[in-house]
This record gives structure tokens, C-alpha cells and sequence, in this order.
């Protein structure tokens, strides 16, 4: 009989996070060598994860922090949202974001490849999808630069983890008008800083569309390019964070919002869980 007692079940528990008959197993399996039941455990693991490598991961938690000049804000996604909740997981999140924030990452392939605990971030996020039982991945990261930040993180459930996160990079002393700011971001959704940001293709894509949906209201030839143009305005207010009307007070812009404030936005990011 293989040569192990309760607390080297005990530590193999603890260790990896494996339920107890998968601990025992590995242990007998391993003629009581603790180290060999780890490989075996991690081996079993890795197959477990490469099987649910097709399931959709639409549940997560997103996490923000900032230092020296820029913020970091990461998304790790998982199945379910009881996965989302555990603590183990949301454990795993801080423990992510701070490796990816240290790493300066500003997408996933640098993220994962990032240093954590002499292992790869993506090592750790398999070992902890091994344990939990359960896809789990870093799906969205964001890097904005700037002299101040302003962090919000809303929570869309009371019985979750928040499930939006907003990151405001600005210049001067109002960090109480940077978090009114971030919170309408969390609300209005902009895609870009300002109008000029906006590609020229979404442009001509939106032009595109609005001139067949004014075509299709039955709008007098001679009126449609005032009317299109009209149309595409709303389009650039709509997309563009500082054309938007200001959320706290919808008579002014967020831009001048920024300016009465004494304020300059210098960029954002917004992520929700599962967008």
C-alpha cells in the first residue's frame, strides 16, 4: 500500500486546490511520492482544460488598477457566474492584474505571457481553471497613459463582483468630476476620446446606412445631404465620449463638463464582462 497519511492528502488539497478522492488518487497512483502526485494532478488538469478549450466564457470579473503613469484594466473570463463569485477566482483576478499591470501588457498575448510566481500568468490561469473546473481566460486587457486617474467599478448584480470597469486618465486636481466622468463612461458607453478619433471608414460606413434608411423614410432628393449630415452628427455625439451630452447634467458636453472642472481628459477604457 502506498506510503501516505491524511495531512499529505491534507497538503495536496490545499496545494492545488483538488477535491479529495483526485488528491488520494494522485498520491496511490504516485506510491506516496508527494512531488509525482503534484505532476500527476497538473497532467490531469492541463487534459481537463484542453477539453473545454470550445466552451464559451461569458461570465467574469474585471479588475483596474493604476501606477506610474498608466492603468491597467483586465477582464478574466469563466463559465458561470458561480465561478465568477467564487473567492478563489476573484483571488485569481487581483493576483492577474497585478503581473500584467507589472509587465506593462496592453493585450492579451502579453498578458498571459507575463511573469507571476516564476510561472507564466497563463500557467496559472490553466492551474486555476484545473481547479475550479471551469474555461478560464484573460479575454480583454486595456493600457491607458496619463497623469491621473480616476478608477469606477459597477456592479451590475448586488450577488457578483463588479461587472463594468472605467479607467479616466486626466490631467488637474478634480478627482471628485474624473469619478462623476467615469461613472456616465460606465453609463454611455463611448467608443472614442473625440470626433476625430473615429476612423474614417466607420464614417463612411455609418454614411452609408443612414442615407439608405433616409432614402427608405421617402426624404426629398435636395434634403437628403442636410439630413444625412444631421444623422451623422448624432453618430459622432453618440461614439465620442466628450461630444456626449454629460450624464450628471445632460444642458452641458462631457467636454464641458471636463473644462468647467478645470480638468483635460487624456483617454479612457471601458470593459464589461462578456462584451
Amino acid at each position: 500500500m502506498a506510503n501516505f497519511t491524511a495531512a499529505d492528502v491534507k497538503k495536496l488539497r490545499d496545494d492545488l486546490g483538488a477535491g479529495m478522492m483526485d488528491a488520494k488518487n494522485a498520491l496511490v497512483e504516485a506510491d506516496g511520492d508527494y512531488d509525482k502526485a503534484v505532476e500527476l494532478l497538473r497532467i490531469k488538469g492541463a487534459k481537463a482544460v484542453a477539453k473545454r478549450d470550445d466552451r464559451a466564457t461569458s461570465e467574469g470579473i474585471v479588475v483596474a488598477s493604476a501606477a506610474n503613469g498608466a492603468a491597467t484594466v483586465v477582464e478574466l473570463a469563466s463559465e458561470t457566474d458561480f465561478v465568477a463569485k467564487n473567492e478563489r477566482f476573484v483571488a485569481l483576478g487581483d493576483k492577474v492584474l497585478a503581473a500584467v499591470a507589472a509587465a506593462d501588457a496592453t493585450d492579451v498575448a502579453s498578458a498571459n505571457a507575463a511573469e507571476v510566481d516564476g510561472k507564466t500568468v497563463l500557467d496559472v490561469v490553466n492551474e486555476a481553471a484545473a481547479q475550479l473546473g471551469e474555461k478560464i481566460e484573460i479575454r480583454t486587457v486595456r493600457r491607458v497613459e496619463g497623469s491621473a486617474f480616476e478608477i469606477y467599478l459597477h456592479k451590475t448584480s448586488q450577488d457578483l463582483p463588479p461587472q463594468i470597469a472605467v479607467v479616466v486618465a486626466y490631467e488637474g486636481d478634480n478627482a471628485a468630476e474624473a469619478r462623476s466622468i467615469a461613472q456616465h463612461i460606465a453609463f454611455a458607453n463611448p467608443t472614442f476620446l473625440t470626433r476625430d478619433e473615429i476612423p474614417a471608414e466607420d464614417i463612411e460606413k455609418e454614411r452609408a446606412t443612414v442615407e439608405a434608411i433616409t432614402r427608405e423614410e421617402g426624404k426629398p432628393e435636395a434634403a437628403l445631404p442636410k439630413i444625412v449630415e444631421g444623422r451623422l452628427n448624432a453618430y459622432r455625439k453618440q461614439v465620442a465620449l466628450l461630444e456626449q451630452d454629460y450624464a450628471k447634467d445632460n444642458k452641458i458636453s462631457v467636454a464641458k463638463a471636463a473644462e468647467n472642472a478645470g480638468i483635460t481628459i487624456q483617454g479612457f477604457a471601458r470593459v464589461k464582462v462578456g462584451a
